[in-house]
């Protein structure tokens, strides 16, 4: 079976199915992607080039879908060398997010599309006016926010099926497309992501950690609002104050992933950090920028009490991962940490914005570490059972690449399934 997996930064969330399929006989995968995409064993690669584009006398309600087009042209060529070459696919999974899947029916009308329904925007109860202390948008901003779900809504028509990895995320979504998302998590290596009480941190300046470290771990690609940054740092006066042993180490780079970005010639890293220097002994706050996984791994090790925050918005794999290595996790009591964490059960659960009960919690976890015992070893349970990627996640997706996609079934042999999709008649 031919399959084709269509992702700008690939393998992202299909790297796990991917490596499932690349053990097994008979499937021929393919991969498209932009530069920075990374190659895989058994998966032949192909990358695009990032168009230039001048978008400055484009409508400002269109200038990311005209993104998103230009991008979907280099991918056209992509499909089109590969379909001169004899390639076409049974099956193709992609993510509609950067505008990759506008060429795929054209290209190839009768190969069955599963797409990765990640978040649909909405101008209310999700990202955009959660947090108060950033401005809403405009009439202006909430139209040009409805036109970023247009190559979303164009796949969702043209697809088979979808997957959400969470049943929160898969609510964002249109009520009429709902039925036909599934949801299925990609999956997490609880192998890899475990305790370890021997593990080990060692810093830039040649301090090392270790699990009987009071250690408070913050985590996410960038320092900024919508993962609760701003909220952490309000916290950390009084947690050092109290805890003149505590370590807090910060992982993240300064960009902006998502959200607002910060006023021009700052970032949001600096801009909280600002706000609070003068009340925190800075010799025991450590930002270690974008780190290595093996040091990620290691600060999770090593946590004490592990703070993830979100808006509502696409719940991070660093929470499950911290679960999963047996980490306290003090979560925001937001809907997609509300999905996974049970509050006194498997983690516990802070109102956003409460600056002062995050602190008071964080406090209680240095000071009574036994006392949450319990519930570091109930979220990795809980991740065991339902996340894990080699016994839980990849599994239930080969099931529906096989039942509902026409794939075969691991060692056996290939069952045609007919595509519902009208091109394909």
């Amino acid at each position: 079976m031919k399959i084709l997996f269509v992702h700008n930064n690939f393998p992202a969330q299909y790297r796990n199915i991917v490596a499932a399929l690349a053990r097994e006989p008979g499937f021929e995968l393919v991969a498209i992607g932009a530069p920075t995409s990374r190659s895989l064993p058994s998966v032949k690669l192909v990358r695009y080039a990032l168009p230039k584009a001048d978008i400055s006398g484009t409508h400002p309600f269109a200038r990311r879908f005209d993104i998103e087009c230009r991008r979907a042209e280099q991918v056209m060529y992509s499909l089109s060398s590969l379909q001169m070459s004899g390639f076409s696919p049974d099956l193709i999974l992609a993510h509609p997010g950067w505008g990759e899947t506008l060429p795929l029916r054209s290209i190839f009308p009768k190969a069955r599309l599963l797409v990765y329904c990640e978040f649909f925007y909405g101008a209310e109860g999700r990202d955009i006016g959660f947090d108060p202390e950033f401005p809403v948008p405009g009439l202006d901003g909430h139209i040009g926010l409805h036109v970023k779900n247009a190559t979303t809504l164009l796949a969702l028509e043209d697809c088979e099926m979808g997957i959400s990895p969470t049943r929160w995320q898969k609510s964002t979504f249109p009520p009429h497309y709902q039925s036909k998302i599934d949801v299925i998590h990609e999956g997490i290596d609880t192998g890899r992501m475990r305790p370890n009480p021997h593990a080990r941190l060692t810093l830039p300046n040649g301090q090392y950690l270790r699990p009987s470290d009071e250690v408070v771990t913050f985590v996410a690609r960038n320092l900024e609002p919508l993962r609760g940054y701003h909220i952490f740092m309000r916290a950390l006066p009084e947690i050092l104050r109290c805890r003149p042993n505590a370590q807090v180490i910060i992982i993240g780079r300064s960009g902006v992933s998502y959200g607002l970005p910060p006023p021009t010639g700052t970032t949001w890293k600096s801009t909280f950090l600002a706000e609070v220097r003068g009340r925190l002994d800075l010799s025991r706050v450590h930002f270690l920028g974008g780190v290595a996984y093996e040091t990620f791994i290691a600060a999770l090790q090593v946590s004490s009490a592990h703070v993830y925050f979100t808006y509502p918005f696409v719940l991070s794999w660093s929470m499950l991962e911290a679960m999963s290595a047996g980490c306290l996790v003090i979560g925001s009591d937001t809907a997609p940490v509300r999905e996974i964490i049970r509050s006194g059960d498997n983690g516990l659960l802070v109102p956003f914005f409460a600056v002062d009960e995050l602190a008071e919690r964080i406090i209680e976890a240095l000071a009574q570490p036994t006392r949450f015992s319990e519930l570091r070893a109930a979220a990795r349970h809980h991740v065991i059972n339902h996340y894990d990627a080699e016994q839980v996640c990849v599994p239930r997706m080969r099931l529906l690449l096989n039942q509902r996609l026409g794939a075969p079934p691991p060692g056996g042999t290939h069952r045609p399934v007919a595509t519902t999709h009208k091109a394909a008649e």
